[in-house]
């Protein structure tokens, strides 16, 4: 088959294949822990006449080859990543080949681990910086290939950047070497090594000797040297997705390939006792029928017939192990709140002095369980040859994901080669391992068959691992115009728990820094601030949805602050900007940019109102300004400005549409987003009855990158949170009722 010929280049490791080195991998030894600064195996082979400089950087006569292994889900990170390499390799982005590379060691996230660091972020010290860089490096250690938290670009900065410096450097030995003379007399340019007298040596024809060089490790390039970095780049993969030529998971294709879906108990966790699949059997098509325990897997020759099999199959089906109707499920998370404290990530002042003279302001905010609704439904193909599993899907953390297979498969995971296709949407759904299993099960069931199962878009959306639904009781004091407390209490359901039980095997504990993101560490000088989180225990499954705790926290906190902004007389942006300007200068910025960006005056003619809002997410804050309009007796999102900080914009129009589709993905939730329960199964199955922002209901939008700040930001969550709340102080100036809950179509006419 060509496609394992494809991948033949990745292994375990080259006999001949070499690191940049340890400094550059994994920034040298820390504590003196060799388990943790130990250089990660290169998993990529030389073939013949090829050289492999470093796990992302190869090159042969034919092709210049790197490695961006982040998982490419719209969001541009394969361009951006290959940007980082090619600067200081000195090729341009159309002379390379971009591959994601092999689920390895060697493509761990050495950012994710730092954030996990307690405090609120921006206010981290240099050193706080330098311990969060070192304790990265545990992401080797727990194999943690990941694509998620906005953090590949903080991950990639600098390690990408000396991988391409080193190999550029090594292929100037070879020259030298040819040339007889030294190697800092020589430059580069394009893919080729220019001697002092302008002879030319493409960099494909000194690979055969750099190979046998020792990797040089060279310094890096200042900022003012670029020609790729801060500059727009084109997308790598633009024609092959307006070609309709990409490979995403769901296209994927295989001689003697047959086909297969699933139903699984909608009851999630629970049992399947028995089922009936005697009508299935007897659609023509229909080959298979494959007992997967919490339900079963038809295959047949198209997916088409599997998915009709399926419907023609009764199930008994065990009952939820959570409770079964959405008022019970809340009454839970309502119930934590009686419970025990689980962190108190702030607790400034002291707030439970009540100030003489003040306003005292308190408000209850709930939010519902959310699904991610990917527009491409889960799905992945899987091949067992009886000694190897071959896995290909769309997914963002594919060692996990590699590991679980191999477990489903009783196989090794070096047995298990995983591929990564594009993903059609990803937003933290693609970070669970499922659906991967449930088709290497397939797969080990037919062995030397390669199948696709592709879920159902009902089956999709009724077993996600879901945004927790959350209530927030917030409590604040003003006088004088003044922000004197606030006091916020959230509840829900814990993400890292419950995504730890599932990826690792291990119960989670002490304080959940994830579950009051976006409260607590908002860049506001408040004298008097606390935030604490109380954990809902419960086994329903939920997982990182874009944004995580800020989605829901970002609503609750600005929505408040609106809140006590009106309470105090005051104009809702100058009060955040002078609580932000006492605080941190870059939230100040971009409160001040979205001021001038929208004309900001406080004031809104008949018909019109405007919100604001202002979170601080993922290393980066963002403003944003909602316009709404009355049209035909509905309401419709007009016009929104947004104005974020990331410190460091490598690619300033791909980070522009990053923010502008979080924003959207928020308002689209706001809007309509709410996943419900009955008899303990999901009510919404399809987009009729999970809405989103359409094409013609999209606000004319207009957006801003600052790089004020001192260290690098994300982008691609940040422009989430502030969405619902800017949208909700909009509807407030417009109708004077105040959103406390979402989705607001139960509350407002939205036009849809």
């Amino acid at each position: 088959m060509s496609r394992p010929e494809k991948k033949s280049r990745f292994g375990k490791i080259a006999r001949r294949s070499f690191l940049i080195g340890s400094a550059a991998l994994v920034g040298g030894v820390a504590f003196g822990a060799w388990q943790v600064a130990r250089p990660a195996p290169n998993p990529l082979i030389a073939g013949d006449g090829e050289a492999v400089f470093n796990p992302f950087v190869m090159i042969s006569d034919k092709q210049i080859t790197l490695i961006a292994p982040r998982s490419e889900m719209g969001q541009g990170v394969s361009t951006t990543w290959a940007a980082l390499i090619a600067e200081e390799l000195d090729v341009e982005l159309d002379q390379v080949t971009v591959l994601h590379g092999p689920a390895a060691k060697a493509y761990y996230n050495s950012a994710l681990v730092g954030e996990a660091l307690p405090g609120k972020g921006y206010d981290r010290s240099a050193f706080q910086h330098r311990l969060g860089d070192t304790l990265g490096h545990l992401g080797r250690v727990l194999d943690m290939q990941m694509t998620g938290g906005s953090s590949s670009m903080k991950d990639g900065y600098h390690r990408m950047r000396e991988a391409g410096a080193s190999a550029r450097e090594t292929l100037k030995e070879a020259a030298a070497r040819r040339f007889g003379i030294k190697r800092e007399q020589l430059n580069t340019a394009k893919g080729k090594v220019i001697a002092p007298d302008g002879t030319e040596i493409a960099y494909g024809d000194l690979a055969r000797e750099a190979a046998d060089i020792a990797p040089i490790e060279a310094d890096l390039r200042p900022a003012s040297e670029w020609t790729l970095l801060g500059r727009n780049q084109p997308r790598i993969d633009m024609v092959e997705k307006v070609t309709g030529t990409a490979e995403f998971g769901i296209d994927v294709r295989l001689p003697g390939m047959k086909f297969a879906s699933v139903k699984m108990n909608p009851n999630l966790g629970g049992a399947m006792t028995g089922y009936d699949s005697s009508e299935a059997e007897a659609i023509p098509g229909v080959e298979r029928i494959i007992d997967l325990g919490g339900g079963v897997a038809v295959v047949a020759n198209n997916t088409w017939i599997a998915m009709q099999a399926l419907e023609a199959i009764t199930f008994e089906w065990g009952d939820a192990p959570y409770p079964p109707e959405t008022d019970r499920i809340f009454n839970t998370i309502v119930a934590a709140f009686d419970g025990e404290v689980n962190s108190t990530m702030r607790d400034d002042g002291d707030v439970d002095a009540l100030p003489e003279g003040a306003t005292l302001i308190d408000a209850e905010y709930s939010v519902p369980y959310l699904a991610h609704a990917t527009m491409e439904p889960m799905n992945a193909t899987a091949l067992h040859d009886g000694d190897r599993l071959q896995v290909w899907c769309g997914n963002q953390a594919p060692t996990y994901a590699r590991s679980k297979c191999a477990e489903a498969a009783g196989l090794d995971p070096d047995a298990v080669d995983f591929n990564v296709t594009y993903l059609g949407g990803g937003y933290g759904r693609r970070l669970e391992f499922d659906y991967a299993v449930i088709a290497a099960k397939v797969a080990t069931a037919m062995q030397g068959t390669p199948i696709q199962v592709t879920w159902s878009r009902e089956e999709d959306m009724r077993h996600d691992m879901f945004r927790p639904g959350a209530i927030a009781r917030f409590k604040g004091a003003v006088r004088d115009g003044k922000a004197l407390s606030l006091d916020g209490q959230i509840a829900a359901q814990s993400v890292i728990r419950s995504s730890l039980k599932r990826m690792m095997g291990i119960e989670g504990g002490g304080p959940d820094k994830v579950h009051v993101e976006g409260a607590y560490n908002q860049p506001y000088a408040i004298p008097n601030y606390r935030t604490r989180g109380y954990i809902a225990e419960m086994d329903l499954p939920v997982g990182s949805w874009r944004s995580v705790g800020n989605s829901f926290n970002g609503f609750f906190n600005e929505s408040f602050i609106d809140e006590m902004a009106h309470a105090a007389n005051q104009d809702p942006l100058d009060f955040r900007l002078e609580l932000a300007r006492a605080e941190w200068e870059p939230a100040a910025k971009v409160l001040e940019t979205v001021r001038d960006m929208s004309s900001w005056t406080g004031k809104t003619s008949q018909g019109v109102g405007r919100g604001v809002a202002m979170s601080y997410s993922f290393g980066t804050p963002v403003a944003e300004v909602i316009e709404v309009i009355e049209e035909d007796g509905s309401i419709r999102i007009s016009k929104a400005w947004i104005a974020a900080d990331l410190g460091l914009a490598l690619d300033p129009e791909n980070i522009k549409a990053q923010l502008f589709g979080g924003m959207v993905y928020g308002l689209s939730a706001a809007c309509f987003g709410e996943i419900t329960f009955a008899g303990g199964a999901v009510e919404q199955g399809n987009f009729p009855d999970y809405d989103a922002i359409r094409m013609h209901t999209m606000p004319q939008t207009e957006v801003a990158i600052l790089q004020v700040q001192e260290h690098m930001g994300g982008a691609g969550e940040p422009g989430t949170p502030p969405a619902a709340p800017a949208l909700a102080n909009a509807l407030f100036d417009l109708t004077g009722k105040r959103p406390r809950r979402l989705p607001l179509m139960h509350d407002f006419d939205l036009l849809v």
